[in-house]
């Protein structure tokens, strides 16, 4: 396999990242849809649709402005070139922005309730089929791994085999759909299903990007920085899931429900 990787369709070559990127919004839209259908939406329709429109504007700015600040240096070096400057994002930025965005918007709407719910598993799907299209362009990509001798690794084009983060991610965000649309289906509090999602991921993003070689401050790159945030963030949601099931436990083993 030669990377990147065109997708030839009706007698053009289609770079992957473009169609696998335009394939996860689609896609993700289509799920969120289904959901919708299937366990209904307590958020009315005014809101729900402010929500997206500020998600989207949030998810674009932040995922650029993390992207620079994960490594200014190549910015400042590329200052010029336009497809260096704005050409990257980060996932992990996306989804900051995006939640800080919301946030604002229902306090400007004086909207108290949780929103998010429904955006999880189409976030998770979404974000593996993009990866798809991260895989198979290479090196140009820069979401690979650092250099390793298992079996399994891919020379994406420099002559170094790297693990597949890709491939990676990919695995990992299926199975926490399955574990979301387990959850969904349960009784929950609601905004319980975004925040899984988040911290979920970001836990993941933690874990994984030790495998990348990004530039490093105290040992982690600027993006396990920021998940790390994420996950203090959310902790007071972790030790009320924790404290409930130890609750719950404690009932059941006492036969008190």
């Amino acid at each position: 396999m030669h990377f990147p990787v065109y997708i030839r369709l009706f007698g053009f070559s289609i770079h992957p990242h473009f169609l696998f990127e335009s394939l996860a919004y689609s896609i993700g839209f289509l799920v969120f849809r289904s959901l919708k259908r299937r366990f209904g939406d307590v958020v009315p329709q005014e809101v729900r649709w402010s929500v997206i429109a500020a998600a989207a504007l949030g998810a674009a700015a932040g995922s650029k402005l993390l992207y620079w600040l994960e490594d200014p240096h190549i910015i400042i070096t590329h200052w010029n070139n336009f497809a260096v400057v704005w050409g990257g994002k980060t996932i992990v930025g996306g989804l900051i922005g995006g939640l800080i965005a919301v946030e604002w918007t229902k306090k400007r709407l004086n909207y108290r309730e949780r929103t998010g719910d429904l955006f999880a598993i189409p976030l998770c799907l979404g974000t593996a089929i993009g990866r798809i299209g991260c895989f198979l362009a290479g090196i140009e990509d820069d979401t690979y791994g650092s250099a390793t001798t298992l079996p399994w690794g891919i020379d994406f084009g420099d002559g170094i085999r790297r693990h597949p983060t890709q491939l990676y991610e990919i695995m990992f965000l299926v199975l926490l759909a399955g574990v979301l649309f387990f959850a969904m289906r349960r009784s929950h509090t609601q905004g319980d299903i975004f925040k899984g999602f988040m911290m979920g991921y970001c836990a993941w993003r933690v874990a994984i990007d030790f495998l990348k070689p990004d530039p490093r401050f105290l040992g982690m790159n600027f993006l396990q920085w920021a998940c790390l945030v994420v996950l203090l963030y959310y902790a007071g949601d972790f030790k009320r899931w924790i404290t409930n099931k130890s609750q719950a436990q404690i009932a059941l083993a006492t036969g008190k429900s």
